[in-house]
């Protein structure tokens, strides 16, 4: 048997520690339910002779991280998924039926099992360190808390309290866990030992019917809790609909019985596509944040050069991090204003509660303004955020050169220019390398790590280990027009630009797209990108790619207009104070005379896309489908439950897409299916093979 869990007894207190072998993290399997167990054995045999028990972690930064997942999807059968799902119920209920009161320590993150594990003990205090998250976030991946989450939140904290909990997915920082009953107290780290100790003496927890739990409130609780999901959601990710389910009938039985209708829940949603696609994103983000590189790469000072939109995001992103950041750019008011725009960012945070106003204010003074050209030997990585120009950037990487170490990694945040070309210019081009943030930064966990001819394996390496360490998610995409995400996003925005301008209707084709999983439709996404943003990286693809797209003069009649959408108060929508007020009025009257129906708008849109992205496997812009699907998710949001487009093109059969191109080929050759769809659709073969 593994030492993945250690006992320690001192002054009649039991004290029970994770701390999993070989890993960063303590998740949940058979081998550590087991090792749980025979703790338990011990602690239940001599309840006589002891106070308490503390469960604690050794981890710096994890309490318990939840479920081991891989321990359910290598076997998803409903035999197996039974079994470990009472396996833990049972577990959690020896804990919360020892006679001898039980206190959860909980210093870092605390989610999914982890915090059920908490919910079944009779107290819980949680550290205020900023490691600390606490939450159930299994809905996210299209199952529900089935360990005792969905039984015992409730009745702990009131059923609304632990729907907004439970639906959303939600992690909370330790202050708002205590505002909400999620924890009753929470303490300084150093604290945190003894904090616990003394809770011993509270005795065991006694459950009262929760006010909000009774008849008529819960269910108009229930009633609410619907209309919220299926306004949010569609109605398409079945798990918060049956969490309600599974929560409302739950508080009138005991709580065995609510536990039964746990496990049948989950064990019913576990084996839909929805949850399979969910949870292989999850293993997908792991994978992101594997290290590839036993070297590490420490970067303490970094440089930002421009202070915009994304420079500033930039910025204040790489500072939240704890890294040094020189702002820089060429005139004062320039700086000022993405000074300006960092603030703003860090009291968004301190108002949300993602941070204090000292950790905001510590970070704050992690950046440093300049306009002036200065050697900055001590900086380890510059990102540069310039206007897109070639010959700007040319310059400017030219410049960087002569004023930074030789081992410094220069990084451009360009969304569409050749990182070769734009070190064409330079000495030492192996050092230079795309790290490509999305808008607005604080938000998009991906990131675009382009390799570029010229660039060295250590430069990319090095890349990767500095996005981690900001806590994004790379994905490694080889140096090519648009890149990864760009080049799929695109042809989809300016074929829905050509839509507008036909029988579609602007708000019917967003409904529509909305309907099939994306976070907004297309127009509504152009707007909140910049018509003049998306014309110019649709007319750099459009130059240099062999394949074309659709194209129109809508949007560029727009930009001229100075309709560039909602930074300009009109797009395909209007807008006031950042809100839209409908659909923009000065749009032209489009053509009557074609008329689109509702498949064909769908297969119009994502078809495109889905084409666009076995042509970047195809051109090996990446070298998996597991980074298509990952970086269009993680980049665009595209319809998770669906898998991303290639999981999309698996599900639906490549001879059915290919099938579907080429009747939309015979009105626009753009639509005709690459080589390899073709190749894949003679066999009917998965990109996936028969397992993800």
């Amino acid at each position: 048997m593994s030492n993945s869990i250690k006992r320690e007894e001192f002054d009649d207190v039991v004290t029970i520690t994770f701390d999993q072998e070989n890993s960063v993290a303590n998740v949940f399997n058979e081998s550590m339910f087991s090792e749980l167990n025979e703790q338990l054995d011990f602690i239940e045999d001599n309840q006589e002779s002891v106070k308490g028990v503390v469960f604690n972690s050794a981890k710096p930064s994890i309490f318990i991280a939840g479920a081991d997942l891989k321990s359910f999807a290598d076997d998803p059968s409903p035999e197996r998924i039974s079994h470990l799902i009472t396996l833990g119920q049972n577990t959690f209920n020896r804990i919360e039926d020892l006679r001898i009161p039980s206190v959860a320590a909980i210093h870092g993150a605390c989610v999914g099992g982890g915090y059920e594990l908490a919910l079944a003990c009779d107290h819980r205090v949680a550290t205020l360190d900023s490691a600390t998250k606490i939450g159930l976030p299994e809905t996210m991946l299209g199952i529900i808390p089935a360990w005792g989450g969905s039984t015992r939140l409730p009745r702990m904290i009131g059923l609304p309290g632990a729907m907004g909990i439970i639906l959303a997915g939600k992690i909370v920082v330790p202050k708002l866990a205590l505002k909400l009953g999620m924890v009753d107290r929470v303490v300084y780290k150093e604290n945190l030992d003894a904090s616990a100790k003394a809770m011993l003496l509270n005795g065991k927890k006694k459950y009262k019917s929760h006010l909000l739990n009774r008849f008529p409130l819960k269910y108009i609780a229930k009633s609410k809790a619907i209309k919220n999901v299926m306004k949010t959601t569609g109605g398409v990710y079945p798990a918060p609909l049956k969490a309600i389910d599974v929560m409302i009938k739950g508080l009138g039985l005991s709580r065995d019985e609510s536990l039964k209708l746990e496990e049948q829940a989950f064990t019913e949603l576990l084996n839909s596509d929805v949850a399979s696609n969910l949870v292989n994103i999850f293993f997908l983000q792991e994978r992101s944040k594997k290290t590839k590189s036993d070297k590490e790469f420490k970067v303490n000072n970094t440089a930002v050069i421009g202070a915009g939109v994304m420079g500033a995001g930039i910025a204040q992103w790489i500072s939240s991090r704890g890294i040094n950041v020189l702002l820089k750019d060429i005139k004062p008011e320039f700086v000022a204003k993405g000074i300006a725009s960092i603030n703003k960012l860090y009291s968004a945070a301190v108002s949300k509660r993602v941070m204090t106003k000292a950790d905001a204010s510590s970070k704050m003074n992690k950046v440093t303004p300049i306009t002036t050209s200065l050697p900055m030997k001590s900086v380890d990585l510059v990102v540069e955020a310039a206007i897109e120009r070639l010959d700007i950037k040319q310059d400017l990487f030219v410049e960087l050169e002569t004023l930074v170490r030789d081992d410094t990694i220069l990084a451009t945040n360009t969304s569409a220019l050749s990182i070769v070309d734009i070190a064409e210019k330079m000495q030492h081009k192996e050092r230079v390398v795309g790290i490509h943030y999305f808008n607005p930064v604080h938000k998009m966990k991906l990131v675009e790590v382009v390799r570029g001819e010229c660039t060295s394996e250590e430069t990319v390496l090095k890349a990767i280990q500095f996005v981690k360490r900001t806590g994004k998610l790379p994905v490694v995409v080889n140096d090519s027009p648009g890149f990864l995400v760009n080049r799929i996003l695109m042809p989809y925005l300016i074929e829905a630009v050509y839509l507008a301008t036909c029988d579609a209707g602007v708000e019917r084709v967003d409904k529509l797209l909305r309907s099939f999983g994306m976070p907004m439709g297309p127009f509504r996404l152009i707007d909140e990108v910049g018509g003049d943003v998306c014309q110019h990286v649709a007319d750099d693809l459009l130059n240099r790619l062999d394949t074309k797209f659709p194209n129109s003069n809508l949007l560029r009649d727009m930009i001229v207009a100075g309709h560039l959408g909602k930074k300009s108060g009109e797009g395909f929508y209007k807008y006031s104070n950042g809100k839209s007020s409908g659909v923009s009025s000065k749009l032209p009257a489009p053509n009557t005379n074609l008329i689109v129906t509702d498949i064909d708008i769908l297969d119009r849109l994502i078809l495109i896309m889905v084409n666009e992205a076995v042509r970047c496997l195809e051109e090996r812009v990446v070298t998996s489908p597991k980074d298509v699907d990952f970086g269009m998710i993680m980049g665009t949001g595209w319809a998770p439950f669906r898998g991303g487009p290639i999981s999309y093109c698996d599900t639906e059969g490549s001879s059915n897409i290919v099938k579907r191109l080429q009747n939309l080929a015979k009105q626009n050759k753009y639509f005709e299916p690459c080589n390899m769809l073709l190749e894949y659709a003679k066999t009917n073969k998965k990109f996936y093979g028969e397992n993800k």
